[in-house]
């Protein structure tokens, strides 16, 4: 104040002597300004010399150039200098500091801390009758007073704060909790999940914050229904699977329609046979129209395949129907398989404003109360009205009667993210909802102007350094029933997920077994009828057959002839058994493909070129019994070209009796 004092004076000293100063009056609201004013300054910017602060001297833009300023250092027994400023931002600091291995303020100095029982920050121990003292409490907040105790050298005494509260302003003035005592000086350090806010920053001091959180939604977790044996069919909805079952139905009703109006699919599968020439057959038959729509599905194909333009239209409308009906449900399966989703109702502090079938609140007397308390965001505003009016009391005493309410009805509690963290870890019904609401650290509080808050500020900072807070952190939050949900990975489909296909498929085994019974037992039954045996002994044999694991092939079985007038060709094995009787000659041939022909059926086209002899062409429908009689020479063949269906030679047989039929199996 001294040299400011005296640049005014020497400049208005040297403006005096420049001219002559008036004095005249001047009125705050009048827009005159002093007529001498400007050369004043101009002489302020010229003053030099040297003041108790140093050298002074001014730039054109009147700011002080050229200075140095001390940094002092207070000690109990004065200031000490520890560095210089220059004005050029160079900064020289003495080579001594502060040891923090052997504080001169808190060695061998034993402290008050106040305190309040939170998982995981303070927790008896669940034999603490057994101990004294400090030994009774355990958690965060009581080894990280440890570590400190080793870092300066001093001693401490836990003792739980009176009222159970954190501290929040009474309305006389006063406050409750942690802070009252602080305030009273009944404690030296409130060690806690303490929060730091500038209100409690006016009555009290803070170290550095241990530990960064914000506000935090913990609502309890809605699982939708639990994944049946039949979740498979979960991607569509039951009247998607109905109508996709009677357009299953309308499509093969089409199909066996369209087949059988249009000529193009009737067709002669026995061009060689000259007594079926004429006879047309349809592939599409009522079962085979049932079975193409169903291959098509499955994406397997079929044997049956499209001749007219008609049924290839149906055929291919069917099958860019079931492509992308099988895209869709591969894509939607996925996540129904093998993501659990929840049923929650709110997402965000938005939502939780703007609903009231869930209720909300937090701790009394807590820094997230005040928070809402003294919040200026609509949204926060609304949610601090409906918690402040609402009856019965939304607010809580402790974080386990939150915990409670929450799971115990629609509850939602607002609280720090650290305690949200931790209670997910042990309870797997619980989830946070949405992110955080705000910023904030935790502190340890010591009454204003405590003489230790720099040294327990600076023991903070280097357990941050050597990380060992993080360790802490880690030792207490980790180790809980409930993995991390950023520790989620997809795990593997259970029979609870997939099991209805597995019942699927024994079901559909079950039944093939038992249709291929029905037809074992049905067919034997025929052929005992037929040779004249017992069925048992019929199905004994069959089923020695059947499964007879050295041989993958057999001999075919024929069935005799029968006529109206008695006469029965009986099954080979019985032929020398049986009076002499009518048998067909059986006449076998080689093709020029390779293929093995034999039979005794109508005769072949004249001119029959095939060289291909189809499965149809060898079932011969009707057989004409005659006596064996051995065939003429055949006629020299004067060309080699001949097909090899003209060189087959005719069959010399007696007439048989009218209307004798069988069959060739």
């Amino acid at each position: 104040m001294f040299d400011a004092v005296h640049v005014v004076v020497s400049a208005v000293r040297e403006l005096n002597r420049s001219q002559e100063i008036g004095v005249k009056p001047l009125s705050c609201t009048s827009p005159l300004i002093w007529q001498h004013g400007t050369s004043l300054m101009n002489y302020l910017r010229m003053v030099e010399y040297d003041g108790l602060t140093g050298h002074i001297e001014f730039n054109s833009k009147g700011q002080r150039t050229n200075y140095t300023l001390k940094i002092l250092e207070k000690h109990p027994g004065g200031h000490k200098e520890i560095g210089i400023w220059y004005s050029n931002n160079t900064l020289a600091m003495n080579s001594t500091s502060l040891d923090l291995n052997a504080s001169e303020t808190l060695a061998n100095k034993t402290l008050i801390v106040t305190t309040i029982l939170e998982n995981p920050y303070v927790m008896r121990k669940a034999n603490y009758q057994d101990f004294q003292g400090n030994d009774q409490y355990k958690g965060f907040c009581v080894d990280m007073l440890r570590e400190l105790a080793d870092i300066l050298k001093f001693s401490f005494k836990i003792k739980l704060v009176d009222d159970g509260l954190y501290g929040a302003p009474e309305p006389n003035g006063s406050w409750t909790g942690m802070v009252g005592e602080l305030i009273n000086r009944k404690a030296d350090l409130a060690v806690a999940g303490f929060t730091i806010t500038s209100e409690r920053e006016k009555v009290i001091d803070f170290s550095k914050p241990f530990m960064t959180l914000g506000i935090s939604i913990l609502y309890r977790v809605h699982l939708g229904r639990k994944p049946g044996y039949f979740s498979f069919l979960d991607p569509f909805s039951p009247a998607v699977w109905l109508f996709m079952l009677l357009a299953y139905l309308a499509v093969s009703c089409v199909l066996f329609l369209a087949a059988r109006l249009s000529p193009y699919e009737w067709y002669n599968p026995h061009p060689c046979l000259r007594e079926r020439r004429d006879v047309l057959e349809n592939q599409y038959t009522l079962g085979n129209s049932l079975w193409f729509p169903v291959g098509g599905f499955m994406q397997q194909g079929s044997e049956i395949m499209p001749r007219a333009l008609s049924t290839r239209c149906v055929s291919g409308v069917w099958w860019a129907f079931t492509l992308i009906i099988i895209s869709s449900y591969t894509a939607n399966l996925a996540a129904f398989l093998t993501v659990q989703r929840m049923e929650v109702p709110i997402e965000s502090a938005d939502d939780l404003a703007d609903q009231t079938n869930i209720q909300y609140g937090t701790i009394h007397g807590g820094s997230t109360m005040t928070f809402f308390m003294n919040s200026r965001y609509q949204t926060y505003q609304r949610m601090w009205n409906y918690m402040y009016s609402k009856q019965p009391s939304v607010f809580v005493k402790s974080t386990e009667e939150g915990i409670a309410r929450v799971l115990n009805s629609k509850y939602a509690f607002l609280m720090e993210s650290t305690m949200n963290e931790y209670y997910r870890s042990l309870n797997c019904n619980l989830t946070q909802i949405g992110g955080l609401l705000d910023t904030k650290g935790y502190g340890i509080g010591m009454p204003l102007g405590s003489p230790y808050r720099d040294e327990i500020t600076l023991g903070i900072l280097q357990l941050q350094e050597s990380n060992r807070l993080e360790i802490l952190k880690r030792r207490w939050w980790e180790g809980g029933q409930c993995p991390k949900e950023e520790d989620h990975r997809a795990k593997g489909l259970g029979m609870e997920n997939i099991g209805g296909i597995f019942v699927v498929l024994i079901c559909g085994l079950i039944i093939a077994v038992f249709v291929a019974i029905m037809e074992f037992v049905w067919s034997t039954r025929r052929t005992a009828e037929t040779d004249e045996v017992s069925v048992c002994q019929e199905m004994l044999t069959e089923f020695r057959n059947a499964v007879s694991c050295k041989k993958s092939s057999r001999s075919r079985r024929r069935r005799p002839l029968s006529s109206a007038g008695g006469g029965v060709l009986r099954h080979p094995s019985r032929l020398a058994l049986a009076a002499p009787r009518p048998i067909r000659l059986v006449r076998e041939m080689r093709l020029s493909n390779g293929k093995l022909y034999s039979g005794a059926g109508p005769d072949l086209g004249p001119g029959c070129s095939h060289v291909r002899i189809c499965q149809e062409c060898r079932r011969i429908q009707s057989l004409r019994p005659a006596t064996l009689t051995p065939p003429p020479p055949p006629p020299p063949s004067s060309s080699s070209s001949a097909s090899s269906c003209s060189r087959i030679p005719p069959l010399v047989a007696t007439p048989a009796p009218p209307q004798l039929h069988g069959s060739y199996q």
